[in-house]
């Protein structure tokens, strides 16, 4: 039986995701919450297993993103801009971390 292959998509401002279009990332630039919500829901749908996000867009959709979360794909990662993090990437490896073993232990 072969195994399902899954494709890699970067969402976010423009800005922040052009340089990865450079080293061939398929990027689909947004610049606002609800373009963003449509652009995750179509990725979903065509078999993306991994799609990154920027941190200034995720940040105005968390409801999406805990949508998303409960989900076994797609896997949705978020990615500081060139303005630098938010910071809210690592609070949700933590969390998650935190969910699945109870604690959090970083």
């Amino acid at each position: 039986m072969a195994s399902k292959t899954y494709k890699i998509g970067i969402v976010g401002n423009r800005d922040a995701i052009l340089p990865f279009r450079m080293i061939g990332f398929q990027t689909f630039p947004v610049t606002d919450s609800q373009q963003a919500v449509n652009t995750l829901r179509k990725l979903a749908r065509e078999d993306y297993g991994i799609i990154y996000l920027t941190e200034d867009i995720a940040v105005e959709i968390p409801d999406t993103l805990d949508y998303y979360d409960s989900q076994l794909t797609p896997a949705v990662i978020l990615l500081p801009t060139h303005k630098g993090s938010l910071g809210l990437g690592i609070q949700r490896v933590q969390d998650n971390v935190e969910k699945a073993v109870g604690q959090n232990i970083l």
